[in-house]
């Protein structure tokens, strides 16, 4: 009687979790940035988007390197304090990698670093629980921007729609969203098929080091005792 494939054993072995070896290698190359770039910059973000931030990244490659992932990884391989950090005042950079957060080690010249990341701004599709920037409110009559196929689709929404010869038809005034409300799943579909971008993926500089100074852009994350020198 063949076996039946239900019962099929599958191994497990060849995942392994991200253990002290990764880590290991993650704090490594942190420092080995720190000998071969001239400051760091810590930067927080909002709405990240991979490919976005993937492509921002590979505009610098040449001259930089970023770091994402987790703080107390970046913090230990940078020093929490100035008795083990790696470099004088580095560990005032290692207490501002608190929540969204990266760093960027780079040779660019500060005026320049600041206007690349001053004028990152990219624009997408918000998702779901993103905070809605206006109000959207789609009034009785015909929808002649979707096709007839996608009537169900859109009554499955929540959108009282019905076909009237072929075209999609909205049977009363329907509110897809409310300005300054997180987005249900059924509005984040509607916006993205009506082509509407609500959410905006930015970067903010918080910090600055140099082998001789030390700049705070804004009020980052971390301890209130940082001091600029």
């Amino acid at each position: 009687m063949p076996k039946s494939k239900r019962n099929k054993q599958v191994t497990l072995s060849k995942t392994k979790k991200k253990g002290r070896d990764h880590k290991e290698v993650i704090v490594n190359a942190i420092r080995e940035a720190a000998e071969k770039y001239t400051s760091v910059y810590v930067f927080s973000f909002e709405n990240m988007r991979n490919q976005k931030l993937k492509d921002f990244r590979e505009t610098l490659k040449s001259s930089s390197r970023f770091f994402l992932g987790s703080n107390k990884v970046m913090q230990v391989a940078l020093g929490r304090s100035a008795s083990d950090e790696i470099k004088p005042g580095l560990y005032k950079v290692s207490k501002l990698l608190r929540g969204d957060a990266g760093m960027v080690f780079t040779n660019l010249p500060k005026e320049e670093v600041e206007r690349l990341f001053n004028g990152f701004e990219e624009y997408d599709f918000a998702r779901t629980g993103g905070i809605s920037t206006e109000k959207v409110e789609l009034k009785e009559g015909p929808l002649e921007q979707f096709t007839h196929e996608m009537e169900p689709f859109l009554r499955k929404q929540g959108m009282p729609v019905r076909l009237n010869k072929g075209v999609v038809e909205l049977v009363s005034d329907f509110v897809v969203c409310e300005e300054g409300k997180p987005l249900s799943p059924e509005a984040s579909r509607i916006l993205r098929l009506m082509g509407i971008k609500m959410a905006t993926f930015k970067l903010h500089l918080i910090c600055r080091w140099g082998s001789d100074d030390f700049e705070l852009y804004i009020d980052g994350p971390g301890d209130s005792d940082i001091e600029c020198s």
